[in-house]
């Protein structure tokens, strides 16, 4: 079943196209933690790493943060890295750096050349347009997204968010939501479903929690091109471990060609 037509290559793995991806998080508070759990998630061999780095205590020491994404290079192999530092509003850490602080990490670890995709979140605006600047000129693929953690918006302000997103630059464009019944979960699944022939890059979406379960497993029918699973420890609300996942996943393509 062909669900997408925007398909982007990062290392050997395709984004989009007929298979949906599965991405798992790292997020170890220290460096030991973080390549730990890296090499317990590789092993599960997933499509992507994604590395939660405002659980990292020290972010704010960017040498330590530089250190250990290439030492997650070096056991992701060809694996491609996800380097997000997820802002509190939208459900991260409280971290101690300001956005102008982040935004020059990002700069750093897109020069190091360990890292292959990078998250930054709709709220920031058009400061934004600075992150594509930089990720452009390293080779670096850009989600922009967006999370919602009190509720699911209209299916009009979903598509409207991924248009934004597609607008600022995304390479890929990822929204969240948070259910409260199962009319929510259908509303996301809608807004995919509209947008994915709407708009010109790959999709990520999903809702959050027990109610969404269904979409992480499913969504890729509607034009969700990635799902987040966990390998070792959950970074949101309704992840589903690996094993599940794929479990789930070939059960799906059997039946959905």
């Amino acid at each position: 079943m062909n669900i997408s037509l925007k398909v982007i290559r990062v290392r050997n793995t395709w984004i989009g196209g007929t298979e949906p991806c599965i991405c798992v998080p790292v997020v170890g508070a220290d460096a030991e933690q973080v390549l730990r759990e890296a090499a317990e998630v590789c092993r599960k061999q997933p499509d992507l790493l994604e590395w939660r780095a405002d659980f990292f205590r020290a972010i704010d020491d960017q040498e330590r943060v530089l250190a250990t994404a290439k030492g997650l290079r070096n056991i992701a192999g060809e694996i491609p890295i996800l380097f997000t530092i997820r802002s509190e509003r939208e459900g991260g850490q409280l971290i101690p750096l300001n956005e102008a602080e982040v935004r020059q990490l990002i700069e750093a670890i897109c020069r190091s050349g360990a890292i292959d995709l990078v998250d930054y979140e709709l709220a920031y605006g058009e400061r934004i347009t600075d992150v594509r600047r930089m990720t452009e000129a390293c080779g670096i693929r850009l989600i922009v997204s967006r999370h919602y953690f009190d509720g699911t918006p209209s299916k009009e302000t979903l598509v409207a968010d991924m248009r934004q997103a597609e607008r600022y630059g995304a390479d890929i464009v990822k929204v969240a939501v948070t259910p409260k019944s199962p009319e929510d979960v259908l509303v996301l699944l809608q807004a995919t479903e509209e947008a994915r022939h709407e708009l010109s890059v790959p999709l990520i979406t999903m809702a959050m929690g027990e109610l969404g379960a269904i979409t992480r497993l499913a969504g890729w029918l509607f034009g969700s091109t990635v799902t987040f699973a966990v390998g070792n420890q959950s970074s949101a609300p309704g992840q589903i471990p690996i094993e599940d996942v794929r479990m789930v996943l070939s059960v799906l393509r059997k039946y959905s060609r």
